[in-house]
């Protein structure tokens, strides 16, 4: 149906824009998946930056829907102002945000967004074309603010000229947004020539094209017109596309080399790190330099308390820990590229195909969210009080990019939402099998015995013995009295849990621990795994190693630290 066009920037604009350039990226994300090699070849941004407008149009109807109803700030029913919308768009972007592209896109809408509602709180209720030039040039400096290292050829670039190209123009907002996707489209045919990864595979910049999707639409919203003449995106691509070989023996197109060409080929970091954080501006300075220290695509975006961090990076449990240091990091993701999926090495590599095998599962803190990650595992973290849904689950299992994926929750409670998350997933036509953990060391016994070579059925049947053979145990510190299988305890005493019932009750956290062990050691054992809660005492772990070097033969210790886990100590036995 064709869209009635909107003659200033108002809440409906936005809601329209959102609409039509969710839309748009949705047409194009398979094509900029496919174009997809920098600043990785993994395959995923087209994807990841449909997700993160995705998460913004949801945030705007959500201000919509509270608006109708009488659910908003003035209590009374009505459109919400353009303010309302603008931050909407700009927070749902912010906390959806995927990839490093997604990122800087989440970035882009923010600086609109802060332009167009400082307007708006100044007393407009609509925006003209030189607001409309206004918010594209603060969009395009807060984003190159925001990444680290800015490269031109990217995203970045094509956002510069869009801003550029709208200072020049006058007139309306449909002048002003024509001549931004214009300049957008312009530069980002010139990427090629900026980037020598780009020219080598013969592609434009795959950032660059979904940030031109998105002008396209805004376009679209002002004139009710698609650009070009609703040219399809495969067909706008063609036109800009740079040939990588001329024929069939591979003479190369001459691309000018670029600062970037050595480092493109060099293998980069394994893991890409993303978690929101709840932090204060000053420990956010510090993070910026520790985490640019770590690894590269350093992308950190947002403000007023609230952050999207997106790091690429070879420690991936550092990376969390320098987040727990700043403040509260939270939705915390970890992906493995996989071995050959790092940095683009080599010409005109591929996009990223499925990989056999991978596993995904929940951890409850930051330290094991590394050893997981750096075991090739990815993670969903469930921090204390915040179990997470089915459905971030499902997203974690597509992020995997398997064909068959096995499923760790490593928490009894989690058995019905991992069970329906593993059904999703099996409509999509992947092929998942769960593994029901109830403690996280019970998923590092399958993680170990893991072998992606195996055949699906005999991995799954090692890694689930390997879970099934280790008893788990827990300490914690009593909240309230209550009575429990060892009796009444009172606020405030050390609780052992063995398999989920408690079974020892004490004041002290190393005697309680010591007591538990030695419980779990009389049906024999050859391993025990200690992870440690940042609450725990500093010396146990040392008088626990020394307890079972001295009281039981041929009985080994391993000690993880987890981080803000919610148990003082988490304790396995196999």
């Amino acid at each position: 149906m064709p869209q009635v066009p909107q003659t200033f920037f108002d809440a409906l604009a936005v809601r329209t824009w959102c609409g039509l350039a969710l839309a748009a990226l949705g047409r194009a994300r398979e094509e900029i998946d496919a174009i997809n090699v920098y600043p990785v070849a993994d395959g995923d941004t087209g994807t990841n930056l449909y997700l993160t407008l995705e998460s913004a149009c949801a945030a705007v109807e959500a201000a919509f829907a509270g608006h109708e109803t009488g659910a908003g700030p003035t209590g009374t029913a009505g459109a919400p102002t353009l303010a309302d919308a603008t931050r909407a768009m700009a927070h749902g972007a912010l906390i959806g945000a995927r990839g490093n592209s997604g990122t800087i896109l989440a970035q882009l809408l923010r600086g609109m967004a802060q332009v167009l509602a400082a307007d708006a709180d100044g007393g407009s209720a609509r925006i003209d074309g030189p607001g409309l030039c206004l918010a594209l040039r603060h969009a395009a400096e807060a984003a190159r603010q925001a990444v680290a290292h800015p490269v031109e050829g990217t995203v970045l670039t094509v956002a510069s000229a869009a801003a550029d190209a709208a200072t020049e123009a006058e007139g309306d907002c449909g002048t002003v947004a024509r001549a931004a996707y214009e300049g957008a489209s312009a530069a980002l045919a010139a990427t090629p020539g900026q980037l020598a990864v780009l020219g080598r595979a013969g592609v434009v910049d795959a950032g660059g094209r979904g940030l031109v999707a998105v002008l396209g639409a805004l376009v679209e919203t002002f004139t009710g017109e698609a650009p070009g003449g609703g040219a399809t995106g495969a067909a706008w691509a063609a036109r800009v596309r740079v040939p990588a070989r001329s024929d069939a023996l591979g003479t190369a197109t001459p691309v000018p080399d670029g600062p970037d060409d050595c480092a493109e080929d060099a293998s980069g970091p394994a893991f890409e790190v993303i978690y929101l954080l709840e932090a204060e501006d000053t420990a956010v300075a510090r993070l910026r330099e520790r985490l640019d220290r770590l690894g590269d695509s350093l992308v950190v975006v947002g403000g007023d308390g609230l952050w999207n961090v997106h790091v690429h990076v070879d420690d991936a449990g550092a990376a969390v820990e320098a987040g727990v240091e700043a403040g509260r990091p939270y939705r915390i993701r970890i992906t493995h590229f996989g071995i050959g999926d790092v940095h683009t090495g080599g010409v005109g590599r591929p996009p990223r195909e499925r990989v056999q095998r991978a596993v995904v599962a929940v951890v409850p803190g930051e330290g094991l969210a590394g050893l997981y990650g750096e075991a090739g595992a990815t993670i969903v973290l469930a921090r204390p009080g915040e179990p997470p849904a089915s459905g971030e689950l499902v997203e974690a299992v597509r992020r995997a990019h398997a064909r068959e994926v096995v499923l760790l929750p490593n928490d009894a409670d989690l058995r019905h939402t991992a069970a329906a998350a593993a059904e999703q997933a099996r409509t999509e036509g992947i092929r998942v099998a769960l593994i029901p953990t109830r403690s996280a060391v019970q998923g590092i016994a399958a993680l170990a015995v893991h072998e992606p070579e195996r055949r699906f059925d005999e991995d799954v049947v090692a890694m689930t013995s390997a879970a099934g053979a280790t008893r788990y145990a827990e300490l914690a510190v009593a909240e309230r009295q209550s009575w429990t299988m060892a009796g009444i305890c009172q606020t405030g005493d050390v609780l052992g849990l063995i398999d989920g019932d408690v079974a020892v009750i004490g004041s002290d956290v190393t005697a309680t621990a010591e007591a538990v062990i030695d419980r779990m050691l009389q049906a024999g054992g050859e391993m025990v795994t200690l992870v440690l809660g940042d609450e725990a005492p500093e010396d146990i772990a040392g008088h626990l190693e020394a307890r079972v070097r001295e009281g039981y033969l041929a009985v080994d210790t391993v000690v993880y630290r987890g981080g803000r886990q919610g148990a003082l100590l988490l304790i396995g036995v196999e």
